[in-house]
């Protein structure tokens, strides 16, 4: 019986070892999921939305941490030595939507690639760089004649606006 409560115990021990290790590679931090949009659970229902901006959206998980609501946006297919400039806005815009729904801005956001983490500490310049982005975003949605912003026909092909755009590089 000694025995098997010793094996028990250590198998017990390798588990948890394991899950440690796994959790590590993630290059998540070590914190209470509160929300998530992936996967079967998804228990973020509603997205987050500020009114005053005119945004919405959806991180993949919002983690508690020191008592700060922390969004986590998950790119498994990107590997980059360094963040997307658009990730990065992405990450501050669910900071702010954190920010306006709360009450409470986050310290930071972080954002997963496939095998690296970044954190963007959300600070007064990001969140004035992301409301300056959002602004020519506002002024391009009522411009009647905004051009393309890209020369990447993929984009296109995935775009709301290629049935009505001049300058889809999409052939239908």
């Amino acid at each position: 019986m000694t025995a098997l409560a010793v094996a028990l115990c250590a198998l017990a021990l390798i588990a948890f070892w394991l899950a440690l290790r796994l959790r590590r590679s993630t290059g998540l931090p070590w914190a209470r999921v509160i929300a998530d949009d992936t996967g079967a659970g998804r228990k973020l229902q509603r997205p987050l939305f500020a009114q005053r901006y005119g945004l919405t959206g959806k991180p993949d998980y919002l983690i508690e941490q020191r008592g700060s609501t922390v969004p986590v946006e998950v790119k498994p297919g990107r590997r980059a030595a360094q963040p997307y400039e658009s990730d990065l806005m992405q990450l501050a815009a669910y900071c702010l939507l954190i920010e306006e729904t709360t009450g409470r801005a986050p310290p930071y956001g972080m954002l997963r690639y496939a095998e690296t983490s970044f954190r963007l500490d959300y600070t007064p310049q990001v969140r004035d760089q992301l409301l300056a982005i959002l602004a020519d975003m506002q002024e391009a949605l009522a411009d009647d004649d905004c051009a393309r912003s890209h020369d990447e026909a993929r984009r296109c092909a995935g775009c709301g606006f290629r049935d009505i755009c001049d300058e889809s590089l999409v052939d239908e």
